[in-house]
């Protein structure tokens, strides 16, 4: 698999886009997800299929569908630039040891210095009892943007 990402992330090189997880599924199924700053458009999605359908039967990497998608709302995570970029977000990570009996906290994520970052989560373990929590990137099992949602839309 690490062949299969380092080849589309250097097919990728010069679309202005980053390369976020490429996993294999079921039935001969390969889904790359891809991000823009901007947010990423269908448009996105095409370039990026086209390219990588010429790369991968070049390069003979074996599927049977290509699927190119954004992260969604709920985007993983997986590198400390991902941590700098969504700074001041709200966030759910999942640690590899417990803190305090819990593995699970969601919260605002605060970088203090991209240079060298300290990461750490602004947290309410209960309603009016705010908490910070200091971890390293080594720390994260898995971590995820945790946006809140609102379908309600303005009163009239």
């Amino acid at each position: 698999m690490a062949d299969i990402f380092a080849i589309t992330q250097q097919a990728m090189r010069g679309l202005d886009m980053e390369l976020v997880d490429v996993e294999r599924a079921p039935l001969g199924l390969l889904r790359v997800t891809i991000d823009r700053p901007e947010g990423v458009r269908i448009e996105d999605c095409e370039q990026v299929s086209r390219q990588l359908s010429r790369v991968f039967e070049v390069e003979g990497v074996d599927y049977q569908r290509l699927e190119v998608s954004s992260p969604g709302v709920d985007r993983p995570l997986r590198r400390l630039a991902d941590y700098l970029r969504f700074d001041g977000q709200r966030i759910e990570i999942r640690l590899r040891e417990p803190v305090d009996n819990r593995k699970v906290f969601t919260g605002v994520l605060r970088v203090a210095d991209a240079a060298e970052p300290a990461l750490s989560l602004e947290y309410e373990p209960h309603p009016g009892q705010p908490r910070v929590l200091e971890f390293s990137f080594d720390d994260v099992d898995r971590a995820k943007l945790d946006p809140v949602l609102d379908f309600k839309g303005k009163k009239r």
